[in-house]
């Protein structure tokens, strides 16, 4: 078993988060290895900002394949840039209320989910990567929910006021993609 996953968007929308999250679950809570390669633009909130996890339950020849299992897109800039590096069959996941170019690809499994709209009715537009993550884990089941909360609240210790606000967006995100894995 090895997926790789390709997290992109601009700086600033938690892209890194997300990527260092999901490493982050693999190396405290199972025994598959994992690589999280980032890369960044010229300027880092603004510009644009993306990352490759890979999990793999054998060792971890490259940080970054040619073919993506799955996408984590957050504009349409980095939709244009990494759509052809899907592998048919792969998932790709984008905030819809950011990305709005068409997709012309019919071999993929679109999840379209609207987390800067949900951030912002939550009140705060920094949790929609935590709405993707939450997205994900809920559409890949790539680990159990628990473990991704777990990291989640590790990571965030240091900002307990932030913890109910993540976890909201997190569940919300979370019910989005379990919802579009059954239909």
């Amino acid at each position: 078993m090895e997926t790789n996953i390709c997290i992109a968007g601009f700086g600033g929308q938690g892209v890194m988060t997300i990527g260092k999250f999901l490493a982050q679950a693999v190396c405290d809570s199972t025994e598959l290895n994992t690589v999280f390669f980032p890369t960044y633009g010229a300027e880092q909130r603004g510009g644009t900002a993306n990352c490759f996890v890979v999990i793999s339950n054998q060792k971890i020849g490259t940080p970054k394949a040619d073919e993506m299992d799955d996408l984590i897109i957050m504009n349409n800039p980095s939709l244009a840039k990494f759509i052809k590096i899907l592998k048919p069959g792969g998932n790709l996941f984008i905030n819809a209320t950011i990305v709005t170019d068409e997709i012309r690809r019919d071999d993929i499994n679109i999840i379209k989910i609207p987390a800067t709209e949900i951030a912002l009715a939550l009140g705060n537009p920094k949790v929609l990567n935590v709405i993707m993550l939450g997205a994900y884990v809920g559409y890949t089941e790539i680990f159990p929910i628990d473990v991704m909360w777990k990291t989640i609240e590790q990571k965030l210790h240091k900002k307990p006021a932030l913890l109910h606000l993540n976890r909201q967006a997190f569940d919300k995100g979370l019910a989005l993609g379990c919802i579009s894995r059954s239909n």
